[in-house]
């Protein structure tokens, strides 16, 4: 019987740490990397590390992660390096986290550091390489991918390139420029497919597409505006092959159609960055979570009489929270509602 792909990533992560890759008190790869580098669920990824967490060949450590070591004996055990960075900062993924090996799902990527050369100060590039604008974009999605958008700064962009904060800017202006070109770039990753079918099937397909960008890079999510949507050549062709499938509507409810898909898979894409910060955060994961509201939960559903509740749980009946299942379920729902309209 083949594995399950919680236990494949719990197989790799204890293989890096019986062989010393992971030493103890270094930070594991998170939940964020996880989903990024196996190109698993965020359900899944906290599997992994809950089946870790109870072989005690790793621990939560609040504000700052996962970490390889069984858990402290007391509270006042001395933090191993990882969480001697400070709350909420662990080792850098160039020295605590190595790159998960490529699947035939998803690959992984390059660390931040691999993603260009390291220059000598001196030049516009530092060494007389040519720095161009994919150079410093590409190196922002890393980071991002890696820690989160606000780990990405100019500053910290500069110093992994090896050259000084202003040649960024001759390149790709400030910050928020830099932004609105690494989510351009992170949805040139996904084009639209040939789009084929009846408006549903069409619709579908922008949908999933915009689905792997997000689930591919943790932080787009909260770098797209639905309010004030970005003018990028990557997104323009998703709004106009919704427009074309609502075209039988009136253009009000055709632009109102649009931005309710866009607005839908957005928001529950930001779930799974949500989650990441948090467990990043607290050092819990959902699982953990979960148990330590249970007692809580069980006295107020008996208190407030809240029978819905009660015969809900009353066989330990266990509910599996899948994002992806989600997804594919609310998408379906609003397209049931789009299609009362069409």
């Amino acid at each position: 019987m083949s594995e399950s792909p919680y236990q494949v990533i719990a197989a790799e992560l204890r293989r890096r740490i019986e062989t010393g890759e992971l030493q103890p008190g270094e930070r594991v790869p998170s939940t964020r990397s996880l989903v990024r580098d196996f190109g698993v669920a965020m359900a899944t990824a906290t599997k992994a590390l809950r089946a870790l967490q109870d072989e005690r060949l790793v621990h939560a450590s609040p504000g700052v992660g996962t970490i390889v070591g069984p858990p402290p004996r007391t509270s006042r055990t001395r933090p191993g390096p990882a969480a001697r960075n400070g709350p909420g900062v662990g080792p850098s993924p160039r020295t605590a986290q190595a790159p998960a090996p490529p699947t035939a799902q998803a690959p992984a990527p390059p660390t931040a550091q691999a993603s260009a050369p390291r220059n000598e100060p001196g030049s516009d590039s530092g060494s007389g390489l040519a720095l161009d604008r994919g150079q410093v974009v590409r190196m922002g999605i890393a980071i991002a991918d890696a820690e989160g958008l606000p780990a990405v700064s100019m500053r910290r962009i500069a110093a992994e390139l090896g050259v000084s904060t202003m040649a960024l800017y001759r390149h790709v202006g400030g910050k928020e420029t830099l932004v609105l070109q690494m989510v351009d770039t992170a949805f040139g990753e996904f084009p639209l497919p040939a789009l084929y079918g009846d408006w549903r099937a069409r619709v579908t397909a922008v949908a999933q597409t915009q689905w792997a960008a997000y689930r591919a890079h943790l932080w787009l999510a909260g770098a797209v505006s639905v309010g004030r949507p970005q003018v990028l050549p990557q997104i323009l062709p998703h709004t106009d092959a919704l427009l074309a499938a609502f075209k039988p509507l009136d253009k009000t409810t055709a632009m109102y159609a649009v931005i309710s898909v866009f607005g839908y898979v957005r928001g529950l894409a930001q779930a799974m960055e949500t989650e990441a910060q948090a467990e990043q955060d607290t050092g819990m994961t959902a699982d953990d979570w979960a148990e330590r509201q249970s007692e809580q939960m069980a006295t107020l559903i008996a208190a407030g009489n809240l029978t819905a509740f009660r015969d809900l749980l009353s066989d330990d009946w266990d509910f599996d929270y899948d994002l992806d299942q989600l997804f594919a379920f609310g998408l379906e729902l609003m397209l049931d509602g789009l299609a009362v309209r069409l």
